[in-house]
């Protein structure tokens, strides 16, 4: 346990931005879950327009550094080939 201020400030801190990481990290999940889900249900345009939503959250966890650089490219390239898979609508 922390004995001295500087301790005790240095874990009041952790655990402020552990939660606020945890809510990024959740937030980041559940754009990707919103496009896989537009993906299931069948319909190329909500897929897509669900896609251009996710991506610049993906974006942007990436350049702060909450995922790497590799890891978004890739979530973003399985999407959007898993769209381009789509039947086009009859």
């Amino acid at each position: 346990m922390a004995n001295t201020v500087q301790a005790k400030k240095r874990a009041r801190q952790a655990e402020k931005h552990r939660q606020h990481n945890a809510s990024m990290r959740s937030m980041l999940r559940t754009y990707i879950k919103r496009v896989i889900k537009a993906i299931h249900s069948g319909d190329p345009a909500k897929a897509e327009a669900e896609y251009q939503i996710a991506v610049p959250v993906i974006d942007r966890m990436a350049r702060k550094g909450m995922i790497h650089m590799n890891k978004a490219a890739r979530h973003k390239s399985r999407l959007i080939h898993h769209i381009r898979a789509m039947p086009a609508p009859a």
